[in-house]
């Protein structure tokens, strides 16, 4: 007698299972992806450019400021900038008053033009801030020439008690045209001419 016959079942192969850290993604998961890609590059192109733009302006509008700055007519009714005192060394003594200046500058020479009245005292630490003294100042000497004279708007009249002196330092420092007025020695009257060439 034969054995019966077993009937083998075919094996049915079953489909790989995606790993479990790796299940298909649904569609808002998409969209908050795709979202949150888009955000990350508009940040990383949008700031820099966006700063881009921002300092240009900047920029154009300090241009035109300096600009501005370097056309007006005459002296300005201000201290020139602490930057600016330091470069021509113009050291205006604290307290003075009717303070004014200008700038002008070229590819050659850049001078600052300066006036103020000070006291007696304000002048000698003006004199000794600048490198000299009161004894250097030459009494009836006009040291600012007529065409910076013209620049500035400066009349140097006869009848008024004038002393100047020249402060001459090396290069590349400023050389600096001092002009007093001394009709109220209480209150003496200065201009200050600083030349440099860059």
């Amino acid at each position: 007698m034969t054995p019966p016959q077993q009937t083998t079942l075919p094996q049915q192969s079953t489909l790989p299972r995606p790993p479990q850290d790796k299940l298909p993604e649904d569609h808002r998961h998409m969209i908050r992806r795709r979202w949150l890609t888009a955000v990350i590059i508009v940040l990383l192109v949008g700031i820099p450019a966006g700063y881009l733009v921002i300092s240009a302006g900047q920029s154009r509008d300090s241009g035109r400021d300096k600009e501005r700055e370097s056309s007006a007519a005459g002296l300005q009714d201000n201290r020139p900038s602490l930057m600016k005192r330091r470069v021509f060394e113009i050291p205006i003594p604290p307290g003075a008053w009717d303070v004014a200046y200008y700038e002008t500058s070229n590819w050659k020479t850049s001078r600052l033009y300066v006036q103020f009245t000070t006291t007696a005292g304000g002048l000698d630490a003006f004199l000794a801030e600048s490198g000299t003294a009161r004894s250097a100042l030459t009494p009836g000497r006009i040291t600012v020439g007529e065409r910076d004279a013209d620049i500035a708007g400066w009349t140097f009249a006869h009848g008024v008690t004038w002393a100047g002196a020249i402060v001459t330092r090396e290069e590349p420092r400023p050389r600096t045209d001092i002009t007093v007025d001394l009709t109220d020695p209480a209150f003496p009257r200065v201009y200050a001419v600083s030349t440099t060439s860059p």
